[in-house]
């Protein structure tokens, strides 16, 4: 057989390894950019790179009918919002904003991709939020805190002189589902981010994102003054301190006109801020934010804070920032984490939403899956999303979910924002894990219109990253869409949280106890498992975090009759023969959810097995092979929690559960290499 007859049998047997996917493109895999639309067919009047933009992805990819681009004043009150309207002539985007006409256009390639009708089209769009953000954990050296898909895009050694084309892939996808901001580096910021060198590098930066109707922002850190500027100190209250930021500001503006502004981590976690020098919060980010105001830059000041205490950890951003409430600037957003600890499988809402009646509020969410097995774990985020902007906070009567509170709705505010802590890196999929991509995808559409559904979103995403073919689309959607439950399962049931290994937060170590150490930083601070029972005392009789919630929440919360069972734990400190609502004692409902957990990862594995055909070699084994791993893991928690429980409740594993493969001391022995897991 000749060689030529050789590789044409491969090529006919094994068709998939000629057309690998490494997973590079995203959800942007549009037809061939041969079939695109000619340039006679796209109307729009003015040159502009965003329009420039706009045509040349209809160009290399758009199939149907004429398309005419119009900008129009009159739709200003969409903001970057666009209007779609159809007829069997042509299809009209017309936007206030050119970056409006960009989103525009990727909508309906959308509605191509998705095999959608565009024959009748009448569609009007405006953003749910207008900062739609992307905090990035990236440090100067290159690694990411918390990130686990390789090291970081930017590559600061090489800028500005050397640029990589990744930077204008990353702000395309970014466009194609509306965010329209980024937070270029790590909260826990170096001062060394402020530094003239490395400004003429995120100039670089801006300027690429710029057409694609991204703004840059910066986390900045408080003593940069003091350790960059020479000055005594980073007093807020102090003139020379000002005249520093004000001097700094104008640097910048003048490398980036349209920089977005600064996000604060501030006297958390050791991080420098106000109260250093005995002033508040509201000191320091209005110093920042009268600095700003000319060029129309704004200050998100997390509310992640907390210090050792006696108080319930819980509790401290409420107590903190509530007594600050109407004394923040209108251009200070205040950025609060979707719950009050540190982004747990499940948490109750955050009481700080709708607490504060006078101060811009936004959410904060992680992308990236710190608490959720890393990017070994197919966990579909969406649905942890939609749970927390539904939520109802009672801040003003029935109905003022949370989304409400922060898009405007119920309290007009000048600027209204939502983040999401990207999981972002250089790996060639972007995300480590393929199904990873899809989180940073609904983030995208969440914070474009909250009204979405999980299920939408996820039907959307599979059919323009994987297909259309209802033999995969559908059980993979049902996959995704129980694949946090399930994971909460087999992590940290019914309201249980940070039980985690310390440091790193991959794996189970809820014996941990670091006596000497920072209480709040010891799982057994969390679930307080003892003779009588297990969970936190968060009610009257106990830390009363139950308090920070408005009427009538705080009485559902506190009693553990009304207490939602998803949350029992957190609220709660639960006797193990405590009877539940299916007739099972809680022991048992704990080891029912564990196992439950596992049997479910393991049938995620039977079906992704079955998707073989309907998926390229590459990305199937990829999955593949992260399943297995989520399966390992899942007994790994399971054993590891309900041995170590077990020594507390007395009471046996029920028979009808799968055994135990582990002994309780084997496990405590485990101590990670985290390279196996970044």
């Amino acid at each position: 057989m000749n060689n030529f007859r050789r590789y044409l049998l491969i090529f006919l047997l094994f068709p998939l390894l000629f057309f690998a996917e490494d997973g590079s493109k995203l959800w942007l895999r549009f037809p061939n950019a041969k079939t695109g639309i000619s340039a006679d067919k796209i109307i729009s009047k003015g040159k502009n790179p965003t329009i420039e933009i706009a045509k040349k992805e209809l160009m290399n990819y758009w199939q149907g009918q004429t398309i005419e681009l119009r900008t129009e004043k009159s739709l200003k009150n969409l903001k970057d919002g666009y209007t779609i309207k159809s007829n069997s002539d042509k299809i009209i985007i017309s936007a206030a904003k050119e970056s409006g006409l960009l989103y525009g256009v990727y909508h309906i390639l959308r509605l191509q991709q998705t095999k959608s009708d565009v024959s009748q089209l009448n569609i009007t769009e405006k953003p749910s939020y207008d900062v739609r953000i992307l905090n990035h954990w990236d440090n100067l050296d290159g690694t990411i805190e918390r990130g686990y898909a390789g090291h970081s895009l930017w590559k600061w050694e090489d800028l500005p002189n050397k640029i990589s084309p990744r930077y204008e892939e990353y702000a395309r996808a970014n466009a194609s589902i509306g965010i329209n901001s980024v937070v270029l580096n790590n909260v826990n910021a170096s001062p060394n981010m402020l530094r003239t060198d490395y400004l003429q590098k995120v100039k670089v930066l801006a300027d690429i994102f710029r057409p694609y109707g991204i703004k840059v922002y910066l986390s900045v850190n408080f003593s940069s003054p003091k350790v960059l500027g020479g000055l005594e100190n980073s007093d807020p209250l102090n003139k020379n301190v000002q005249q520093w930021w004000k001097e700094k500001a104008s640097e910048i503006y003048k490398l980036i006109p349209d920089f977005g502004g600064f996000l604060v981590k501030a006297n958390s976690e050791g991080q420098p801020g106000p109260q250093d020098y005995g002033r508040t919060h509201a000191d320091g980010a209005n110093m920042m934010a009268d600095i700003l105001k000319p060029y129309g830059g704004i200050v998100m000041w997390r509310a992640f804070v907390y210090s050792p205490s006696k108080e319930d950890r819980a509790k401290q951003a409420h107590l903190e920032f509530v007594p600050l409430d109407g004394k923040f600037r209108d251009n200070v957003i205040v950025q609060i984490k979707n719950g009050p600890i540190d982004f747990q499988p499940r948490e109750a809402f955050n009481p700080l939403f709708g607490a504060l009646k006078k101060t811009s509020e936004m959410v904060e969410f992680q992308i990236t899956q710190e608490y959720l097995g890393f990017s070994n774990h197919l966990v579909y985020l969406a649905p942890l999303f939609k749970e927390t902007l539904e939520s109802d906070t009672y801040s003003e009567g029935k109905g003022s979910t949370i989304a409400k509170i922060t898009d405007g709705t119920l309290r007009p505010n000048k600027i209204t924002g939502i983040a999401g802590v990207a999981n972002i890196g250089e790996d060639e999929n972007w995300t480590g894990n393929h199904f990873a991509q899809a989180n940073w995808y609904a983030f995208g559409r969440l914070v474009w219109n909250h009204e979405l559904s999980s299920e939408q979103i996820a039907d959307e995403w599979i059919k323009m990253t994987f297909t259309d073919d209802q033999n995969f689309l559908n059980p993979v959607k049902e996959m995704m869409l129980s694949s946090r439950e399930t994971t909460v399962d087999y992590i940290m049931p019914l309201g249980l949280h940070h039980i985690f290994a310390s440091g790193h937060h991959y794996g189970p170590e809820p014996w941990g106890d670091y006596k000497g150490g920072r209480p709040d930083w010891s799982p057994v601070y969390y679930h307080k498992a003892d003779a009588n029972g297990i969970g936190f005392d968060r009610t009257e009789t106990g830390s009363n975090a139950v308090s920070q919630y408005f009427p009538p929440l705080n009485e559902i919360y506190g009693n553990i009759k009304t207490c939602p069972e998803n949350l029992i734990l957190w609220f709660h400190h639960v006797p193990w023969n405590y009877q539940m609502n299916d007739g099972k004692t809680l022991w048992e409902e704990l080891c029912f959810k564990y196992d439950t957990g596992v049997k479910n990862v393991r049938d995620y594995q039977k079906l992704w097995d079955k998707m073989q055909p309907y998926v390229d070699e590459q990305r199937f084994t990829e999955v593949q092979s992260r399943l297995k791993i989520q399966a390992r893991d899942a007994v790994w928690w399971k054993d590891a929690c309900l041995l170590y429980f077990q020594t507390f409740s007395k009471m046996p594993i029920p028979y009808e559960i799968e055994r135990p493969v582990h002994e309780l001391e084997d496990l405590k022995k485990i101590k990670l290499d985290l390279k196996h897991h970044n």
